[in-house]
């Protein structure tokens, strides 16, 4: 899921070396949280307007998870 997340987000970026991923242990509803890290130029294009770039990420992400039986969540900082 973390390579997913990845390749998702350097196809929108300019700065792919400022990307990374930490994703913390499952919390006690099972729920995976990925903390999504990129360089501040580049944060308005992951969120994208209004946020429907930020929107389309999470739900492409659950929709990954949830074929593998996980429960997830985007954060984007």
């Amino acid at each position: 899921m973390k390579e997913l997340l990845i390749a998702i987000v350097n196809g929108l970026v300019e700065d792919k070396s400022a990307v990374s991923v930490d994703v913390d242990e499952p919390n006690e509803e099972g729920v995976i949280v990925y903390h999504l890290h990129v360089a501040a130029d580049d944060m308005g294009r992951v969120i994208g307007k209004q946020g429907r770039i930020a929107k389309a990420i999470r739900t492409v992400m659950r929709a990954g998870a949830g074929r593998q039986n996980q429960k997830i969540m985007v954060e984007i900082d």
